[in-house]
């Protein structure tokens, strides 16, 4: 909805989550409730900072009127469905939003920091053949404040501050653009969860138009591409989802990117054994690599049930890493959280609507 509330009366309006209502909206609402303007910052404190569930929370507003928000306004919310603990302490959820749609997310501690990552769709249309949440297909795109709300579910169970996040869950955060971009927003903001915009990261598939876009944003948001193999014959079937994009044409844009914000992306590759760790998988990421401002985030791949792919060896990994930083491409094997649960993307919705968790 994007008319003015000016426009509309207030029952107009009714019961619509107060997530989806910028910060203009709310003040006309309050002006045509008889409320002065300077409320609509204390609603939003308690929204988007301390994430309350009830407007009776809200105490610094008056009985009145947080009885009459709740005639028209939702808080939106999240149910836990279900939550995994993994002995390093990360915790992977299922989260349930009032429609009944499903998403995961996790929260990873670590040394005085929180990591979490998050889903900026319920499922996914990629298709990617190592993926649990692609085999499910897509269900809906999230809104910016279903996707940030994700992010303080996590906050409020670990009790600690968020100090990063990483939209690489359920769902291709460049198919839902503008909600992706709220989100990271919102995550950033000194009135969201205060983020510094370097530590807020996008995982894409490598949908270029979406890449030349994000590339002119103002905010310093980094990216991640999912690569998982620089041969094209091998992309195609991993990825069916980004066929149309070569990785020709992903090689320029993602010069052009560099060249624009000064910023290093990373290159996300989960090794699959004896698809994508060959030597000649190897020597095709190499290529593609070298010369270019690039970091190689090498990823252990989660074995998910029933499917015909399984992880490298450690050895391997290692060759990988060191192969790499003889051409000058620096790269890491990325430390496996949650191992000991369901850690792949869509494992824990899958089992959990099969009854086993």
């Amino acid at each position: 909805m994007q008319e003015a509330m000016s426009d509309r009366s207030p029952a107009a309006i009714k019961r619509r989550d107060v997530h989806t209502v910028s910060h203009s909206e709310l003040v006309s609402l309050l002006e045509e409730l008889g409320q002065p303007k300077f409320r609509a910052k204390q609603i939003e404190e308690w929204v988007w900072e301390k994430n309350v569930s009830n407007f009776d929370d809200m105490s610094n507003l008056p009985k009145a009127l947080r009885a009459t928000l709740s005639e028209h306004l939702t808080l939106g919310g999240v149910e836990e469905v279900a939550r995994q603990l993994s002995n390093d302490g990360s915790r992977k959820y299922l989260l349930r939003f009032p429609d009944g749609v499903c998403v995961e997310c996790v929260g990873m501690p670590s040394r005085n920091k929180l990591a979490v990552c998050a889903s900026t769709q319920a499922g996914c249309a990629m298709g990617c053949a190592f993926c649990a949440t692609g085999a499910s297909g897509l269900t809906r795109s999230l809104t910016s404040g279903e996707i940030y709300e994700q992010v303080m579910h996590v906050r409020d169970d670990f009790n600690a501050r968020v100090t990063s996040v990483v939209l690489m869950g359920q769902g291709e955060p460049f198919m839902n653009y503008d909600a992706t971009l709220g989100a990271l927003r919102k995550l950033n903001s000194p009135e969201g969860a205060g983020i510094g915009a370097r530590h807020l990261t996008v995982s894409t598939c490598g949908v270029i138009p979406m890449i030349k876009r994000f590339a002119n944003e103002p905010e310093q948001f980094t990216l991640a591409i999912s690569l998982h193999s620089a041969v094209q014959k091998t992309r195609d079937m991993l990825m069916p989802g980004v066929k149309k994009y070569s990785l020709l044409r992903l090689y320029d844009m993602m010069g052009e990117y560099v060249d624009k914000t000064g910023r290093r992306p990373t290159y996300e590759y989960a090794l699959i054994k004896g698809v994508n760790d060959t030597d000649a998988e190897l020597a095709a990421l190499c290529d593609f690599c070298k010369d270019n401002l690039a970091h190689v985030n090498i990823i252990q791949l989660n074995h998910v049930k029933g499917s015909k792919f399984l992880p490298s060896s450690d050895v391997r990994a290692q060759e990988f890493v060191r192969r790499l930083g003889n051409v000058g491409v620096e790269a890491t094997i990325r430390n496996s959280r949650g191992s000991d649960i369901d850690a792949a993307c869509g494992q824990l919705r899958q089992n959990v609507e099969a009854g086993l968790v």
